[in-house]
C-alpha cells in the first residue's frame, strides 16, 4: 500500500507539471549515419512513437543546398514537405517538429511549411548570437509555428550572460526554451541551480537536452525534472552523435510506470528490435572515451577525438591537453587550439606548471649531459621505422659493416638490427616496445617520461636524453640540451647525434608520411599507435621536413655535410641512395 501511495503521488506531481517528451531520433541520429534514413524506418519510428505517447517527433532539420551539398547528406538534413508528408500520411500522431541550425537557413523557406504536419521549429544557437537568433524565432512564430529556442553549451554562460538572457527572453512570445547540456558534461546536482533563476520567466516551456558522455543523461533528465523542466528530448536507443542521448525507451519504461494511461514503452522496444539494433550494428553510436574526456572538460568532444585519433599522446597527456584548452573557454572546435598546445609542449604537464615550464631547461637550470662529444668525429646511422628499414635490410647491414658508424634506432626494430643506443621518447610506445631493446644496446630515454612509470617497465640500466618538449623552438643546442623535441624520435635523434660529437649523419628508414607505399604504410610492422587521418599525418610529415632543414642548416653553418637519408624517402632534398656508399 506504501508503494501505491508513492506511485500515485508521483503520477499527480507528473500530470501536475505535464511533462512532455520530444523524440530526436532521426534529428539527432542523423549524425551518426549523414541523416540517410531509410523511408520505411523513419515512417516507423514515427508510427512507433505516436503510439508510445511521445508528445513531438523531431524528423530531421530543414536545410538547402545552399548550406549544405545534397551528395554529402541523406534527405532527413532538407526535410522538404513531400517527404515529411509522406511520413505521416495516414497516422494520427505526436506533433512533428524540425529543427534550423542559426545562420544556416533562409527565414522565408520556412513558409514552405505551412499547413503541413510541421507544428515546432526549434533553432539551436551559442550564446554569441542569441539575440539574433530570437529575434528570427519571433518571425518564425508569426508564421503560425510553435518554436523553441536552444541554448547550446549552457554551461559556458556567465551569471551576467543568463541575466541578460532573460532579460531579453522575458518579453517574447517564444513556447520553449531548451538547456542543452551539449557536451555531456552535467551531473543532477548542478540541474537544481541551472534551472532556478530561468524559471522566472512563467511564460516559457523549459526543457533539457541531455547527452550521455559520462552516462548522466537518464539522472540529470530526472534531475531536471525534480528542478522544473517541462519538456525531455530523447532518442531511440540513445541513438546520437558520439556517446548519444538519454535512450527513449529508458524515459518511456520510468514514465510508464508513472502514468501508464499516457506512456507506453513497447511499441519503442518492438521498433529497436525490428530496426534500431540492426542500425546500431552498421553505424554504431554509445558511450566511449573520447565523450567521455569532453564531458569530464565541458569542450567539444572533437577536441578529445582529434587528440584520442593521433594515437600518439598517452591518457595524461590528453587529460592535461584538454585542461590546457578549456581555460581558454573555447566555443565549438579549433583544432588550433589543440596544435598551439602542442606547440608549447605543456601537455606532459599540469597547466598550471605554465606554458614555460620548459623553458627553465634553458633559463639556468640545465641537466648535466652525459653525452656530449662522446663519439666525437664518428659517422652517425639514425634507424628510423618506415617500411624501407626492412625493405633494405641487407644493405644497410653491409653500410654498417663498411663505415662501423654509431648506430641510434627508436621504437620497434623488430630484432633486425642492434643498435648501440635504443631510444624512446612517446610514452604509448616505450610501454609497448621496451621490452624489445637488446640487452646489448644502451637504453635511452626522454627526460620527460614520469620516473614513475620508467620504474615500471624497465629493470636495467638507462640514460636520460635532454631537449625541450616544445615545437616553438628553432633548433639549438646548449651545453647539449637540444632546443625542441623535433616532432619524432628519429629526427631528434639527428639532433643527439650532434650533441654526441656526430661528423655525419647517415639516416635509413625516415620514408616520410607522404603516402610512401599504395596502401598507405608508414612503418615496417604494423603499428597500432599511428595517426589515420591524413592532416595528422601530413602535418607530422610537414613538421619533420621543418626539422630536417633546421638540423641540416646547422651542421653546415658548423662547416659538417648536412643529413643524408640514404633510403628512398618522400625528404627529397635530402636523398642520397645507398648504392653511393657501397
Amino acid at each position: 500500500m506504501l508503494k501505491l501511495r508513492r506511485v500515485n503521488k508521483m503520477k499527480n506531481s507528473e500530470k501536475k507539471t505535464k511533462i512532455e517528451i520530444l523524440d530526436c531520433t532521426i534529428r539527432d541520429g542523423g549524425y551518426v549515419n549523414c541523416w540517410d534514413f531509410d523511408f520505411m524506418l523513419a515512417r516507423e519510428t514515427y508510427r512507433a512513437l505516436s503510439k508510445s505517447g511521445v508528445d513531438y517527433v523531431e524528423l530531421g532539420y530543414h536545410g538547402t543546398e545552399k548550406y549544405f551539398d545534397k551528395n554529402k547528406y541523406g534527405a532527413f538534413r532538407f526535410c522538404q514537405t513531400r517527404l515529411i508528408s509522406d511520413i505521416c500520411s495516414g497516422i494520427n500522431g505526436a506533433r512533428v517538429a524540425l529543427m534550423v541550425d542559426h545562420g544556416k537557413y533562409e527565414l522565408g523557406d520556412l513558409f514552405g511549411y505551412v499547413g503541413s504536419p510541421v507544428k515546432l521549429i526549434r533553432s539551436a544557437f551559442h550564446k554569441n548570437n542569441f539575440k539574433e537568433a530570437l529575434e528570427n524565432l519571433i518571425k518564425i512564430k508569426k508564421m503560425g509555428f510553435e518554436v523553441s529556442a536552444n541554448f547550446m553549451g549552457f554551461v559556458s554562460y556567465s551569471k551576467k550572460e543568463i541575466k541578460e538572457l532573460l532579460s531579453t527572453l522575458k518579453d517574447l512570445p517564444i513556447d520553449y526554451a531548451y538547456v542543452a547540456d551539449t557536451y555531456g558534461s552535467m551531473f543532477p546536482d548542478q540541474l537544481a541551480v541551472i534551472f532556478e533563476p530561468l524559471l522566472e520567466i512563467k511564460h516559457v516551456r523549459w526543457g533539457f537536452h541531455p547527452h550521455n558522455n559520462l552516462q548522466m543523461a537518464f539522472a540529470n533528465s530526472l534531475a531536471a525534472i525534480k528542478a522544473g523542466a517541462q519538456i525531455i528530448d530523447s532518442s531511440v536507443f540513445g541513438m546520437g552523435r558520439g556517446a548519444g542521448n538519454l535512450p527513449t525507451e529508458v524515459m518511456l519504461a520510468y514514465l510508464h510506470r508513472q502514468q501508464p494511461d499516457k506512456y507506453n514503452v513497447i511499441p519503442v522496444l518492438n521498433l529497436i528490435d525490428h530496426y534500431y539494433n540492426d542500425l546500431h550494428k552498421q553505424c554504431g553510436w554509445g558511450y566511449n572515451l573520447p565523450y567521455m574526456l569532453s564531458g569530464t572538460y565541458g569542450c567539444h568532444p572533437n577536441y578529445a577525438s582529434n587528440l584520442v585519433e593521433r594515437k600518439e599522446y598517452d591518457i595524461e597527456d590528453i587529460w592535461n591537453i584538454m585542461e590546457a584548452i578549456t581555460v581558454q573557454n573555447p566555443i565549438g572546435f579549433k583544432k588550433e587550439l589543440v596544435d598551439n598546445v602542442l606547440r608549447k609542449g605543456i601537455f606532459g604537464k599540469k597547466v598550471n606548471a605554465g606554458a614555460n615550464a620548459n623553458s627553465r631547461l634553458f633559463n639556468g637550470d640545465r641537466p648535466r649531459v652525459s653525452y656530449i662529444n662522446r663519439h666525437k668525429e664518428k659517422d652517425f646511422l639514425i634507424l628510423a621505422n618506415g617500411p624501407t628499414l626492412k625493405q633494405f635490410q641487407s644493405d644497410i647491414q653491409a653500410f654498417i659493416d663498411k663505415y662501423k658508424p654509431v648506430v641510434m634506432g627508436g621504437n620497434y626494430l623488430g630484432g633486425m638490427f642492434m643498435p648501440d643506443y635504443h631510444v624512446f621518447t612517446n610514452k604509448r610506445r616505450f610501454v609497448d616496445y621496451v621490452g624489445s631493446v637488446a640487452k646489448k644496446s644502451k637504453l635511452m630515454i626522454s627526460q620527460h617520461l614520469p620516473k614513475e612509470m620508467i620504474a615500471d617497465y624497465v629493470n636495467r640500466d638507462y640514460e636520460l636524453i635532454y631537449y625541450e618538449d616544445s615545437m616553438e623552438n628553432a633548433f639549438a643546442i646548449q651545453d647539449g640540451v637540444i632546443s625542441a623535441n623535433c616532432r619524432t624520435v628519429a629526427v631528434l635523434l639527428a639532433g643527439v647525434a650532434l650533441v654526441m660529437g656526430a661528423k655525419r649523419i647517415f639516416i635509413v628508414g625516415m620514408d616520410g608520411y607522404m603516402a610512401t607505399s599504395p596502401k598507405g604504410i608508414y612503418h615496417f610492422y604494423n603499428e597500432k599507435n599511428e595517426a589515420e587521418q591524413i592532416d595528422d599525418l601530413k602535418e607530422k610529415h610537414n613538421w619533420n621536413l621543418n626539422y630536417l632543414k633546421q638540423i641540416d642548416s646547422y651542421m653546415v653553418e658548423q662547416g659538417g655535410e648536412g643529413l643524408h637519408i640514404i633510403t628512398p624517402t618522400n625528404y627529397k632534398e635530402f636523398y642520397k641512395g645507398l648504392k653511393n656508399y657501397l
